[in-house]
């Protein structure tokens, strides 16, 4: 048999590995040099007044009025506020606005449908007519002190409006 000669193998040479250190690293660009320190700031004297000369005529000097004492400045008041528009008869305890429904805890009196109420609070203030209540999810014509019920409403309210109960 004949035997054939190998062709000189060429001998694939491995990468060597960087090293870590040296594959994270980059150059530093442009904008990270370092800023060369500031100046310290110089103070300068400040120019001095000249001394009027004995030509130069001395001005006179208008009279101050003379200062009030402190109790007759009027102080600025408070706004007034309106006068309730009847009997405050409760809160708002808490509003669902998906059903624009209140509902109100009565602290005195009572309520009936088709009475007339007035809700005021930071930003609501609007009257409207009872329409429903409902205690305990069940329709009511009257509640009375202390009870928590639900009322439909007709604007936005907030919990802590105050409810006042309009006198027609």
């Amino acid at each position: 048999m004949a035997t054939r000669k190998k062709a000189k193998d060429k001998t694939k040479v491995k990468r060597g590995k960087i090293p870590v250190t040296k594959a994270i690293t980059r150059r530093k660009t442009a904008t990270a040099r370092k800023r060369p320190a500031k100046k310290a700031l110089v103070r300068r004297a400040s120019p001095k007044k000249t001394m009027p000369t004995a030509n130069a005529a001395i001005k006179p000097r208008p009279a101050k009025p003379p200062v009030q004492p402190v109790a007759a400045i009027p102080t600025p008041s408070l706004p007034a506020q309106p006068a309730p528009p009847g009997e405050r008869i409760g809160a708002v305890t808490h509003y669902y606005s998906h059903l624009s429904v209140a509902t109100l805890r009565l602290k005195s009196g009572t309520l009936r449908v088709g009475d007339v109420i007035h809700i005021r609070g930071h930003t609501t203030d609007f009257s409207q007519r009872v329409e429903s209540l409902e205690v305990h999810h069940a329709p009511a014509t009257e509640v009375g002190p202390n009870d928590d019920f639900g009322l439909k409403v007709v604007g936005h309210v907030r919990e802590h409006d105050i409810v006042y109960k309009v006198r027609l």
